[in-house]
């Protein structure tokens, strides 16, 4: 029988049509099938298996030549209905594999995708255009896990499915300073559109866990990483030089910021000049002891604009929101709204600063001065904090248009700092506790013209999902 098969839609009441149409494809062969559904940007019209292309899923055998010859044969349907490959229960031990478009990844809920720990087995590519270099080190860096560039329409799902990056051996090597390239990532998409990352589990990492860059149009949603919270940067999802994203309903405990948002480094973002803008991030849960919540920057050198940030849940993190630039970065910040944030256990409620140095190089432009204006904050309730918040422009440009309103911060009884720390910044603030510093301005209790939030919605939130389906066939 063709590996390929038309997805019936699964319904809980077969009508006489389905109950024919399932008859006359089984006669051949007593079998029963189980319909899996899922939420989805499109549906495909063909499926397969990871086991039709020789995959074992025993923890042991490698499956990278499965998995890509799974999708390249898969690849053929992109102009006719797409695709989807099932991953079922079990350990599948893989290195990097690329998608294609107009497909989908389906990861069974009792599926793990087990990255290989060998490090030739990781393909080395280019450094990125807009950083000029690698992260960890100079020059190239390791292919990621799940990897696609210049794609339409690409779905990454399951029933809560499992990645594990088996990241250990790569913190080790970072610790030691033994890499020769930067780390891979979990899931990297390059120059693409129309992208779904949702209902996975994401565990130790070797490095970021889903990186999205150069890309319009991605949904992130209902994603658990998880990574030990000393772990080095495992950053939990990094929108970069990304238009129209949103990500919502997550669940992150890392060893770096829970949402990361970026747009190149100096000399080489400002070049290739692309921006993150109309960013939604909603219903977040973030627990990162040495890290931000969320954070903007230090890469920010395309630029950053129109982030939407609500109903975020922090425990025991550094900060809330944190921006973080510096001289040499150039862009800006701008158009910043958040609102409705419960924070337990941190040591700032709010951080910027425009001293955070860190350049890929020697070469970066001096005058590059990034501009930060129209930052809004409001609707906060934080307790057991060291510092309100440490707001540190750059001397002669200051970061402005700062408005945090309705903001109730309980210091730590141990604390023995001041509340809030202010130099080179200019703003405004009302019902604000304890109270701020002078450089925001106090408006009075219930000032109207506090601390907007953008009423419009973001073309991403206008998608509509799809319920889509895979039969699953059990002799």
């Amino acid at each position: 029988m063709d590996i390929l098969i038309v997805i019936v839609a699964c319904v809980i009441v077969l009508s006489a049509r389905n109950v024919e149409a399932r008859t006359g494809h089984h006669h051949h062969r007593a079998t029963k099938s189980q319909c899996i559904q899922y939420s989805a940007i499109s549906c495909r019209a063909h499926s397969a298996s990871i086991t039709d292309f020789g995959g074992v899923g025993d923890g042991v055998t490698s499956n990278t030549r499965a998995f890509q010859a799974a999708i390249d044969h898969l690849s053929q349907f992109e102009l006719h209905g797409g695709s989807q490959l099932f991953v079922p229960p079990g350990r599948w031990l893989t290195s990097s594999f690329n998608l294609t478009s107009r497909f989908t990844l389906y990861l069974h809920k009792d599926a793990v995708l087990l990255a290989s720990q060998e490090e030739s087995e990781w393909a080395v590519i280019k450094p990125l255009p807009s950083y000029g270099r690698g992260r960890d080190t100079d020059g190239g860096r390791y292919i990621s896990l799940i990897f696609g560039t210049n794609l339409t329409d690409v779905v990454i799902t399951g029933d809560n499915g499992t990645i594990d990056g088996q990241g250990q051996v790569w913190w080790d090597k970072f610790h030691k300073k033994e890499l020769t390239y930067t780390r891979p990532y979990l899931i990297e998409i390059m120059f693409s559109e129309n992208i779904q990352i949702s209902n996975l589990t994401l565990i130790d990492s070797p490095s970021w866990n889903i990186h999205p860059i150069y890309s319009s149009n991605i949904i992130i949603q209902g994603i658990t990483i998880l990574a030990p919270v000393r772990s080095p940067n495992t950053d939990g999802i990094n929108p970069d030089s990304c238009t129209n994203t949103r990500i919502e309903d997550c669940y992150i405990v890392s060893g770096d910021d829970c949402v990361a948002v970026k747009s190149g480094w100096d000399e080489y973002g400002i070049a290739f000049g692309m921006p993150t803008k109309q960013l939604a991030i909603r219903r977040l849960t973030c627990i990162s002891p040495t890290s931000a919540v969320i954070a903007l920057g230090s890469e920010m050198s395309g630029g950053i604009e129109d982030v939407r940030a609500e109903d975020i849940l922090a425990i025991d993190s550094e900060s809330g929101v944190r921006i973080k630039t510096g001289v040499g970065r150039g862009a800006y910040v701008k158009d910043i709204y958040v609102r409705g944030m419960t924070l337990k256990t941190m040591k700032w409620a709010f951080w910027m600063t425009g001293d955070y140095g860190s350049h890929p190089d020697n070469n970066y432009d001096p005058n590059a001065i990034p501009v930060v204006e129209n930052i809004n904050y409001r609707d906060v309730i934080a307790e057991n904090v060291t510092m309100a918040a440490k707001l540190d422009g750059i001397a002669g440009y200051p970061f402005t248009g700062i408005c945090i309103s309705n903001v109730t911060i309980e210091i730590a009884k141990s604390s023995k700092k001041l509340a809030w720390n202010c130099t080179n910044i200019a703003g405004i603030s009302s019902s604000v506790t304890p109270t701020p510093c002078a450089l925001l301005a106090d408006q009075g209790p219930g000032s109207i013209s506090a601390c907007n939030f953008p009423t419009d919605s973001l073309p991403i939130d206008n998608v509509e999902m799809q319920m889509c389906s895979y039969t699953i066939e059990q002799p």
